[in-house]
């Protein structure tokens, strides 16, 4: 049995869940039910990401503190992701005491470790506004490969990091002011500290080779002290022994994961909440983030866990982007989708189905078409899936007097089904989630394919072949209800009301044992096609 603490990227508390973010938690989601199918002790915990000016500056228009905005949009975020069917463990906030514990464990660690200096830097100041901007909030033409109107730390376009003075024809985002040069003290992490240790561990930690080969870039162009601070005002933690100074967003961003494992033990009534990142501890630690965060995560992350002698992610799995109908998320096109918008008019599990037959373990950017949304959903899951259970459970009712029969008509197709689950199962552990899919849809053909061969319908008119109907229509639904638990990662609603008719799941070790001679409850539909009219409210 494997022990896994398993994380997605804290959502940032500020605006909307969209449909980006929910393609993240559905992979994130589907591991976890996959993992734990198969008997495996998976703990998936998040937290809203709750610090930084935008935070700041998006409260003061609208008459809030940050604490009541950070609160507001949490509590829209954990009603998203629930109605999205997630199953997290646990959900805490950055904003919190474990968090600020665990910040200040681990930069004591390395400022006492010499892994912390402080200098004074030249920093963006707009006049305007008067106030010392955050990088994101200067925009420019990155100075590597000249895309225009891109973040001060970091290019969209090439993946850059940089300093946001180095940026050309640098604006401010508030005000469109250029900004000015003014002296401040900041806290640096010497990330060049921990080069041979971060190759090291390039080679043993689970990491997709796109993700591999740009961390190769990385080291190539040479590992740079980090700016660890910001000035005041800023809503966030001060550095201990450092009026005015804050730790950086992403500083406290993924120590939030460690805040949300603390939170998660003390409730449980645990004692030790760091056990697992000791390197004693044999759960693993596995990150599902996007890709733009990878530069977080696969190197300022785990030095600093090693930094303060704690253990590194055990997996960094990336993904790509999402874009609808081909083009990149935007409102003023119309493919600017929240999570809100969507569920507001289809079910959940549509669109955790079609994320699920698209993703891979790669980091490709995926695209939400929608005239493929509706063919694949109208296709896999009413015409191929539910269908079966459709076609036969009213012979049950209607010959057996909703009886089961005792006996199968062909126990060896449901040998083979339940046989195929292993190949199911290693493609959801590699996160392989499409190829999970493919596999289960041509078992669901080969399940019609029998049911047309058969035709109960047909066996039914013939008085001396009567007696057969049950015993296809009991071999059907057993075929049905091990497709069920194959989807059960990807549908647990619709799954979980298969489960309450057909008296339960089969134990996923126990898949071969067929059921029968049991009564079952008429046949109640389980999914409709997609609405046509509710699609069109999407673009």
């Amino acid at each position: 049995m494997r022990r896994i603490l398993l994380t997605s990227a804290l959502p940032y508390a500020n605006a909307p869940l969209h449909l980006g973010h929910i393609l993240e938690v559905v992979q994130a989601d589907v591991y976890a039910r996959s993992l734990r199918m198969e008997g495996n002790e998976v703990r998936y915990i998040c937290a809203s990401d709750a610090h930084g000016t935008p935070i700041m500056l998006h409260a003061e228009k609208q008459n809030l503190t940050p604490e009541e905005l950070v609160t507001r949009i949490s509590a829209e975020h954990q009603r998203d992701f629930a109605d999205f069917l997630i199953r997290f463990d646990n959900f805490h906030s950055t904003h919190s005491a474990e968090n600020k514990a665990a910040l200040d464990r681990i930069f004591s660690a390395l400022t006492e470790a010499g892994h912390i200096e402080s200098r004074e830097i030249q920093q963006a100041w707009d006049p305007v506004k008067g106030m010392f901007l955050p990088d994101r909030y200067i925009r420019g033409t990155c100075p590597r490969c000249g895309t225009e109107d891109q973040y001060g730390d970091a290019c969209e376009k090439c993946g850059a990091t940089y300093d946001p003075l180095d940026l050309i024809n640098p604006r401010s985002a508030l005000t469109g002011a250029e900004p000015e040069q003014k002296p401040s003290t900041h806290y640096f992490f010497k990330l060049g500290d921990f080069e041979t240790f971060l190759r090291d561990w390039l080679q043993t930690a689970d990491l997709q080779p796109a993700v591999r080969s740009k961390l190769a870039e990385w080291f190539e162009a040479g590992l740079k002290d980090w700016d660890i601070s910001r000035d005041a005002p800023y809503f966030g933690f001060e550095i201990p022994g450092a009026p005015g100074k804050y730790f950086y967003v992403w500083v406290d961003a993924p120590m939030g994961y460690i805040a949300s494992w603390m939170n998660l033990l003390q409730k449980e009534g645990q004692d030790d909440p760091w056990a697992a990142w000791t390197a004693a501890n044999d759960m693993e630690i596995v990150h599902i983030i996007g890709k733009d965060i990878t530069y977080f995560h696969a190197l300022f992350w785990p030095a600093m866990l090693q930094g303060a002698g704690l253990k590194p992610p055990s997996a960094i799995h990336a993904h790509g982007f999402l874009t609808i109908n081909g083009e990149k998320m935007s409102k003023s096109r119309g493919t600017f989708i929240t999570a809100r918008s969507y569920l507001d008019h289809l079910p959940a599990e549509f669109l955790r189905y079609y994320f699920a037959a698209k993703l891979s373990a790669g980091v490709d950017d995926m695209d939400l078409n929608l005239d493929d949304f509706k063919a694949r959903i109208n296709s896999d899951l009413i015409g191929k899936y539910v269908n079966i259970a459709a076609r036969c459970a009213g012979f049950i009712k209607k010959l057996g007097d909703g009886t089961m029969s005792d006996t199968l008509d062909q126990p060896a197709l449901v040998d083979e089904f339940a046989a195929a689950g292993e190949a199911i199962m290693e493609a959801y552990r590699k996160r392989e989630n499409g190829q999970a899919i493919r596999l289960i849809m041509a078992l669901a053909d080969k399940a019609n394919t029998y049911v047309a061969d058969r035709a109960p319908w047909s066996l039914a008119k013939d008085p001396e072949r009567e007696n057969e109907v049950l015993p296809v229509c009991t071999t059907a639904l057993n075929l049905f209800r091990l497709l069920s638990l194959y989807l059960s990662p990807v549908l647990p609603e619709t799954t979980g009301k298969v489960a309450a008719w057909l008296h339960g799941l089969p134990d996923w070790n126990a898949r071969g044992v067929a059921l029968t001679g049991v009564r079952i409850d008429p046949y109640a539909n389980l999914l409709q096609r997609v609405d046509e009219q509710a699609l069109a409210q999407l673009s």
